[in-house]
């Protein structure tokens, strides 16, 4: 897992300008049945991975807190939602809620995160390739083939699939 996680950055930058084109028409043309195809693609891609061999995203991304996300996880660790925020977020240039500092500050070293049970909406969805109006995605997809394997192997399969 560490050598495909040292080449995923060059591999990706390689297929920027491919995806960019590619995600830029599907957008312009959406098949049909790309929602069930996506679905199709992403169970077969995460059939056989285990997550915690990578962590890839914990380790170099933070999610987007929304108020529910926030509150879910405030109770969860007792805290005041205001005291939580001060603890573990910032406000980014998009007025978003993110966390201060990334890996995120809730992996451990056995990359097992510690509120995984309360994890916010964007972890529970990454990398968001079974998400319905996928074609609504295109620059998060093209973001997320950086940072995660599987992503990156979903959108190679789609795009010899949909041509």
């Amino acid at each position: 897992m560490d050598e495909i996680l040292k080449q995923l950055p060059t591999r990706a930058k390689e297929k920027y300008a491919e995806n960019r084109k590619f995600f830029n028409r599907l957008k312009k043309k959406v098949p049909k049945d790309l929602d069930y195809l996506m679905q199709e693609l992403h169970d077969a891609e995460f059939q056989d991975i285990d997550c915690l061999q990578c962590a890839n995203c914990c380790k170099t991304t933070g999610p987007l807190f929304t108020n529910a996300d926030i509150d879910r996880i405030s109770k969860h660790l007792r805290l005041k939602q205001q005291q939580f925020i001060d603890t573990y977020l910032r406000i980014d240039e998009d007025n978003d809620y993110v966390l201060q500092e990334v890996p995120c500050t809730f992996l451990g070293n056995d990359n097992f995160c510690s509120i995984y049970d309360v994890r916010p909406k964007a972890c529970r969805e990454f990398p968001h390739t079974d998400r319905k109006k996928f074609h609504q995605i295109g620059d998060l997809t093209i973001k997320n083939v950086s940072i995660c394997p599987p992503a990156f192997n979903i959108v190679e399969q789609m795009k010899k699939r949909i041509g």
